[in-house]
Formats: structure tokens, C-alpha cells, sequence
């Protein structure tokens, strides 16, 4: 049977191919699941119209990100902590904290999309990576400083 795939399945296509499956592995799984549509005229239309609107929408999404990241450069972020002797942090600055100091900035980020490989435990100056699209990253600079 001949299938137009809506999703992207591994081993199998990519979103819009028109791919051959056995008959059993259609009715049972790709159609149920709507992952598949049949391949028709009408089928192969609608589907190019709506994926059109998908690409358009991604696209927007993607230079949203772009200005997010270009905006993300021109601001800094200061993230006051207690310090003992030899200015030893009394815990870390994790990317929650980076999150609240961006808040308080007026910018959304949420910390899953900070990328830390390791908490922050000594004063100075970090560049951060924000992942903010699959294509886009951007850098942010962090400031950690003695209360």
C-alpha cells in the first residue's frame, strides 16, 4: 500500500514522502496512529497545502529565536552571591538562577534551555549557550559577583 507520511518515522521516511508498506502495517498502525494518510490525488494535495503552512510557521519560529538570540548578546546578567573567605561561593549558581536574574531583566527563558555543563562556583565572568531552537543558539553573558 502506498502511504503519504505526516510524521517523520525512523527507518521508514521523512514528513511528505510517499513510501510503499505492507497493507497490515498501514490499516493497523501508520492509520490508526495518523501517521500516515493514503496516498490519492486528493490526499497528495491537501497534505502539500498544509505542509507548506507548517514550513511557514517553522520558519517564523526560527527567526524569532534568531532576534532572541541577537537580543540575548546585547544583554548581561548580574547574579549577586554570598562569598566566604578567599572569595569561595557558599553554594553555586545553577541555570535557575540565571533564569531568575533573566526574569528580572524582562526576558522569558525557561532554564531547561540553559546550557551549563557544570554549576558556576567561582566569582567572574561566563558566557552562557541558550539553546533556543534546534538551529538557533545563542550566547548570554553571566556575571557573578560578591554581595
Amino acid at each position: 500500500m502506498k502511504v503519504i507520511l505526516r510524521e517523520d518515522i525512523p527507518d521508514l521516511g521523512t514528513i511528505g514522502e510517499l513510501v510503499t508498506v505492507a497493507d497490515g502495517y498501514a490499516r493497523n498502525y501508520l492509520l490508526p496512529k495518523k501517521l500516515a494518510v493514503q496516498a490519492s490525488l486528493k490526499n497528495a494535495n491537501l497534505f502539500e497545502h498544509q505542509k507548506r503552512t507548517i514550513e511557514r510557521h517553522k520558519e517564523r519560529v526560527r527567526q524569532d529565536a534568531g532576534s532572541l538570540a541577537e537580543h540575548l548578546s546585547s544583554v548581561s546578567c548580574t547574579i549577586p552571591v554570598l562569598v566566604g573567605e578567599q572569595d569561595k561561593l557558599f553554594g553555586s549558581v545553577t541555570a535557575r538562577d540565571i533564569e531568575e536574574a533573566l526574569a528580572q531583566e524582562g526576558v522569558k527563558i525557561s532554564r531547561k534551555k540553559i546550557l551549563l555543563e557544570e554549576p558556576i562556583r567561582q566569582l567572574g565572568v561566563y558566557t552562557v549557550d541558550v539553546h533556543l531552537h534546534p538551529e538557533v543558539t545563542g550566547k548570554l553573558k553571566v556575571w557573578v559577583v560578591a554581595k
